[in-house]
């Protein structure tokens, strides 16, 4: 694996490759019911549980930040509902993954001012265990002002820590990275002390990790996104990937896989937003194939089939 080169790469420089390197793609968006009418996006990819394909969604007022992550399940007509008896968090941008067995949920909870609660004030991220989705509990949170946190079990049975600082440490938002031996081990100073990845981001934009693939050649296939603002402050999210060596932590350059012109146009949640999309994960095929699930302008949830970013990582 090759380190990631001195000259960082801008968003425009990635998305002049992107744009570059025709492929085809397959677009579906995802419908819902039972929520109230409220906006669900920022999904999870789907994951089986006891048989059944479940995602989670963050659900919530078109006009509030004030979210909850609901469990979905696909009925016959394939309209997403709500999973029956199941419990919802107060939380945004849900994750998941699996570690020695068990289900790992996560998501960020928003603090607010005790004077003025519509105001936030920060917001930490929540992590949930167990080996049924009715049995949850709670086990570990982040660090103040830090979304972005994913877990991948490794391939010698550790488990790894993809972190997201800001101010002193990472700027608008970096990557770190960190390796545990065990889920007791996960704490705030795990958190606070993980290795910032070099070469992601130039300092006036960011990402952030939001699911870990484990490789073939052991290597951690991270999907995320990168963001830039322009000159009028509208914000730009792209979906992207890069392989990570957790050996060495060496890293592969940024690579833009997909961006909100793969998608038609839609209604989104301020116009500062429009311009969003936001990997919630990924399901990579045996065809040389992957299906990339995002949230859309802050308003929409779609599925996207795209030529698998991480083949190349494996070779």
């Amino acid at each position: 694996m090759t380190r990631s080169p001195a000259k960082t790469a801008t968003c425009n420089e990635l998305l002049d490759t992107f744009y570059a390197n025709l492929r085809t793609v397959h677009v579906e968006k995802l419908v819902f019911s039972g929520v109230g009418g409220r906006d669900v996006y920022n999904i999870t990819a789907p994951f089986l549980h006891d048989g059944e394909e479940v995602i989670l969604g963050r659900v919530e007022e078109r006009d509030s930040e004030f979210s909850q992550v609901f469990f979905f399940t696909s009925g016959a007509d394939g309209v997403w509902v709500p999973r029956a008896h199941t419990h919802t968090y107060n939380l945004q941008d849900p994750c998941v993954t699996r570690v020695k067995g068990e289900l790992i949920v996560g998501g960020v909870e928003v603090i607010t001012a005790g004077d003025n609660p519509p105001k936030i004030i920060s917001w930490v991220t929540q992590f949930y265990r167990g080996y049924r989705i009715d049995s949850l509990h709670h086990f570990s949170s982040g660090p103040e002002l830090m979304k972005d946190i994913r877990l991948i079990e490794l391939q010698d049975g550790r488990i790894g820590v993809l972190t997201r600082p800001q101010g002193d440490r990472g700027g608008r938002g970096q990557i770190g990275f960190t390796i545990i031996d065990s889920l007791e081990e996960l704490h705030e100073q795990t958190f606070l002390e993980a290795e910032i990845l070099q070469h992601q981001f130039v300092p006036e934009e960011w990402g952030g990790a939001n699911e870990a693939h484990l490789l073939k050649n052991g290597h951690v296939g991270v999907l995320g996104h990168i963001a830039c603002f322009d000159p009028l402050g509208k914000k730009h999210y792209y979906a992207m990937v890069f392989s990570l060596n957790p050996g060495t932590f060496e890293t592969t350059p940024v690579k833009i896989i997909a961006a909100r012109s793969d998608f038609p146009v839609g209604p989104g949640k301020r116009p500062d937003l429009q311009d969003v999309i936001f990997s919630g994960g990924l399901v990579r095929g045996a065809d040389g194939r992957a299906v990339l699930s995002v949230g859309v302008s802050d308003a929409e949830a779609y599925r996207i089939e795209i030529p698998d970013p991480f083949a190349e990582y494996e070779v």
